[in-house]
């Protein structure tokens, strides 16, 4: 596509309007003002008709994968080859989505002449994960004159990834993971005796009846007792709920799931750093997303592949089909991590009821945060109007709901937690460490 550019514009303002309107006044003068109005004119369409190869041998090459993260600055890269045997000018820019704005749109660049593929990168900061696709790439070239500017859409099959920010939550639970001064993880005795069997022995006095092996005293002649060793390696799964009430916002582009996803991710970190065995779940009216418990950076990076374009959904979410699902997977004792909101009084009842397929198997946690207004009496601020005393009734009476929730959870050996926006993530981490310690999987 060829357009004018501004210098056109102001030649044709220059000469053709002024020569115009002297030939309107000055009829005598109309022969000399057409040559200054048709040499213009002739320049103009022949610097058009040259601008036919303009973008000729002009070659573009994208990554086919790049990789951000959320309110983070990343790069975007683009090579141009010219082909052609003199230096070029060109205006490049990537027909990048609204949800990945750069901090220029445009770069101006000079091709060398034959020379290898010339780098172009764009400084971009994702305020939105999800999976975008990049299908052209827009170059534009000025003419001989100058007076046209020749632009090119080019196909291109490229996709930027953008994940969730974990810089933030990595740094505020950074001292749970060092191994040095007053901070960190020190070694510690773990309550309890452990259950993985580790060898046999002669029996000493002392040993309980219960740790004797019955069958290899009989094959011995002579009492024989199992010794069992700590438990290193367990499974921990994170349930994430994706249904309606996940999509709720705390703060203008700051939605429940998104919190849910990155508390789930710093989960998988603190698991891995344990050795324990991560695995992932993701669910709305139906299980959306199952990643068997592993370990490893791979294992790692599928599920943060698994979560990054994870979406809210208006529907419920179904619980008899999630625990009839983890039932039917999962036959190891795991630690089950549900990441939810309760505050629906059908939905609470409806977790109660079908949680009772996998509490006795495995160690169930649910942690749900707290939504604003949603404390007891007199803990918040002082109240100025009528409206804000019953904000205020409201608020206790969906705390005390939440409370006899979390009891009822407690009564069938569920852990119910009520947390705040802000400490999800460390609160998470700091439960599960202390399962570890007590050894309660």
């Amino acid at each position: 596509m060829v357009v004018p550019r501004n210098k056109l514009l102001f030649w044709v303002a220059a000469v053709a309007l002024p020569f115009a309107l002297l030939a309107a006044v000055a009829p005598e003068s109309a022969p000399v003002c057409a040559v200054f109005v048709g040499g213009l004119a002739v320049a103009a369409l022949a610097d058009a008709w040259g601008t036919r190869k303009s973008l000729a041998g002009i070659r573009v090459e994208v990554p086919p994968v790049v990789r951000m993260s959320k309110d983070h600055e990343g790069k975007f890269e683009i090579r141009i080859r010219n082909d052609s045997p003199r230096d070029r000018f060109v205006r490049a820019a990537p027909g990048l989505p609204p949800e990945i704005p750069a901090i220029t749109e445009e770069m101006d660049t000079i091709l060398p002449a034959e020379s290898q593929f010339s780098p172009v990168v764009w400084t971009c900061k994702p305020v939105k994960r999800g999976n975008y696709p990049i299908r052209s790439v827009y170059l534009e070239s000025i003419s001989s004159l100058g007076f046209w500017g020749v632009r090119k859409e080019l196909s291109v099959e490229s996709e930027i990834r953008v994940y969730p920010n974990l810089l933030t939550e990595r740094k505020n639970l950074a001292a749970l993971f060092l191994k040095r001064g007053a901070f960190g993880l020190h070694p510690e005795r773990q309550v309890g005796k452990g259950r993985d069997f580790e060898k046999l022995r002669e029996y000493v006095p002392g040993d309980s009846f219960d740790e004797i092996h019955w069958k290899a005293t009989a094959r011995r002649a002579k009492p024989i007792t199992k010794v069992f060793q700590i438990e290193r390696t367990q499974e921990v799964y994170v349930m994430v709920d994706a249904s309606r009430l996940s999509a709720r916002e705390f703060h203008p582009g700051g939605s429940i799931l998104e919190r849910l996803v990155t508390a789930a991710l710093v989960l998988g970190l603190a698991a891995e750093r344990q050795g324990d065995l991560f695995g992932l779940l993701t669910f709305t009216d139906k299980v959306e997303t199952f990643v068997r418990a592993r370990n490893g950076k791979t294992h790692y990076s599928a599920c943060r592949d698994a979560l990054y374009t994870l979406q809210p959904r208006t529907v419920t979410p179904d619980f008899d089909e999630l625990c009839a699902f983890i039932r039917l997977r999962l036959r190891r004792r795991a630690l089950i991590v549900f990441l939810t909101s309760l505050d629906d009084p059908a939905l609470a009842e409806s977790f109660v009821r079908h949680v009772d397929l996998i509490r006795r198997q495995h160690l169930v946690l649910v942690h749900m945060i707290r939504q604003p207004g949603a404390a007891p009496l007199f803990t918040g601020p002082h109240v100025a109007s009528v409206d804000d005393l019953y904000w205020q009734l409201g608020g206790h009476l969906r705390w005390h709901k939440l409370r006899q929730l979390e009891k009822t959870l407690q009564r069938r050996g569920v852990r119910f937690s009520l947390v705040e926006n802000e400490r999800l993530s460390a609160d998470l981490v700091s439960q599960y460490l202390s399962v570890k310690q007590r050894q309660l999987i």
